[in-house]
């Protein structure tokens, strides 16, 4: 049998517990009220509002004595429906007054739950949602700010690819598809959903926080989400100028140093296994790349944020985005599968040296996730190497022509070095 003065001493603690926050949250809706008053230049003598913090402080109290009095919850029901009436009586004098403003009711029927929340709930829960009501309180000035920088279609974009992490993964087949396709529905979905996250991080990052880049951070933002999209606008940039800017050369350098990590994170991710072969050449290209990239960077000048520079805005978050990526991913397990079949890791090699000249990322997941019988943890990383030593080779050529063969000989010059020494290291594996 439980211990009477056990049982009690919980019953005296919670009702102190609601007490306290019905109290202070009876407080901060008062600041808040009176904050809202004031922006809206309303007389508070003329000001319809419902109780005081000694109010709120009641209503806690009611709704945690009524709790625990009846365990059919019966009188708490009913109390909840009284005090339903009386807020909405509340509200309907409010319209009256030509004021829709709903936080108090809301705010009187969460306080009501404060109890419920104590006897059922642990005790962290009813902590969290007190903390949560406080900011949502005071977080007046971030909303406004948030409703004028964020573009309502992101919102949206973000709503639905929540549904399809959420829902629609979990519901994925995780069998093989078949012996052509080897790997499964969710592993495919996986990869977007991963892939996407990654690219999306960046994009925040490049588009909300550091909005006012120079080259160099710009470099290592915009690498997040896409290295070679980075050198092609850095190397855009370049042809204006009417000389070397180190600065924007660190920046094309430090872009593929993100490479490295992001291959480092994808790997970790999908396949820990291929890690401790993969993982050292990897953090090892990182290291050199960033080292380069304040190498170059030693000789700049102090230059001017850049204001017409911009990166690609399209959400990598979009539905489209993600089902081009899922086709490539499976087109590129089938392929990786029929040359892994016919002509083995050389053929395999070959290959990652061929698709480095496009996108790598499909490729780079199709063998981290794929089943290969007669592919070592070796060659794989071999592969991935090999890709990201001809992807550097690309954005080379990128950084070449894009600048009007002018102002990036620094970056060239990093990169097909960094590209000697990844296909070097790919190729001892």
């Amino acid at each position: 049998m439980p211990n009477f003065d056990t049982i009690a001493q919980q019953h005296w603690f919670g009702l102190i517990l609601v007490a306290v926050f019905g109290f202070i949250t009876g407080l901060e809706l008062r600041e808040y009220l009176q904050q809202r008053a004031l922006e809206l230049k309303i007389d508070n003598d003329k000001k319809l509002t419902f109780g005081t913090s000694r109010t709120y402080t009641f209503v806690a109290i009611i709704g945690y004595l009524l709790y625990i009095l009846d365990e059919s919850k019966t009188l708490y029901l009913s109390g909840l429906i009284l005090i339903g009436l009386f807020l909405a009586l509340f509200y309907y004098k409010k319209l009256e007054t030509n004021h829709s403003h709903t936080m108090q009711p809301l705010m009187t029927l969460l306080v009501y739950t404060y109890g419920a929340i104590v006897v059922s709930l642990p005790l962290w829960m009813l902590v969290l949602v007190f903390v949560i009501v406080i900011f949502t309180l005071n977080a007046k000035p971030l909303e406004t700010k948030l409703a004028k920088l964020i573009e309502p279609n992101e919102i949206f974009t973000l709503a639905k690819f929540l549904l399809l992490m959420g829902v629609i993964l979990p519901l994925m087949p995780h069998d093989q598809i078949s012996e052509t396709i080897p790997t499964s529905p969710y592993k495919i979905w996986l990869t977007v959903v991963i892939i996407s996250a990654i690219s999306y991080l960046g994009y925040l990052l490049k588009r909300y926080i550091f909005t006012k880049q120079g080259y160099f951070l710009m470099g290592i933002i915009g690498g997040v989400y896409s290295s070679t999209a980075t050198t092609i606008v850095l190397a855009k940039k370049a042809k204006s100028l009417k000389s070397y800017d180190h600065n924007l050369n660190a920046g094309i350098v430090s872009a593929t140093g993100m490479l490295y990590i992001r291959l480092f994170v994808l790997t970790t991710i999908f396949n820990p296994s291929i890690i401790k072969h993969i993982g050292l050449p990897l953090s090892l290209m990182a290291v050199l790349t960033f080292a380069a990239a304040f190498w170059v960077k030693r000789h700049a000048k102090k230059t001017t944020i850049p204001r017409a520079i911009e990166t690609d805005k399209s959400n990598p978050l979009e539905i489209q985005v993600a089902l081009i990526f899922a086709t490539l991913f499976v087109v590129m397990t089938v392929i990786t599968q029929y040359v892994v079949s016919h002509y083995g890791h050389v053929g395999l090699n070959f290959l990652s040296f061929i698709v480095g000249f496009t996108d790598i990322d499909p490729f780079v997941l199709s063998v981290l996730t794929g089943h290969f019988k007669d592919i070592t943890a070796n060659q794989i990383s071999s592969a991935i190497l090999i890709a990201a030593a001809s992807d550097n080779l690309l954005k080379a050529t990128y950084a070449y022509f894009f600048s009007g063969r002018k102002n990036t000989k620094p970056a060239i010059i990093s990169l097909l070095v960094l590209s000697a020494i990844t296909l070097i290291l790919g190729l001892l594996l």
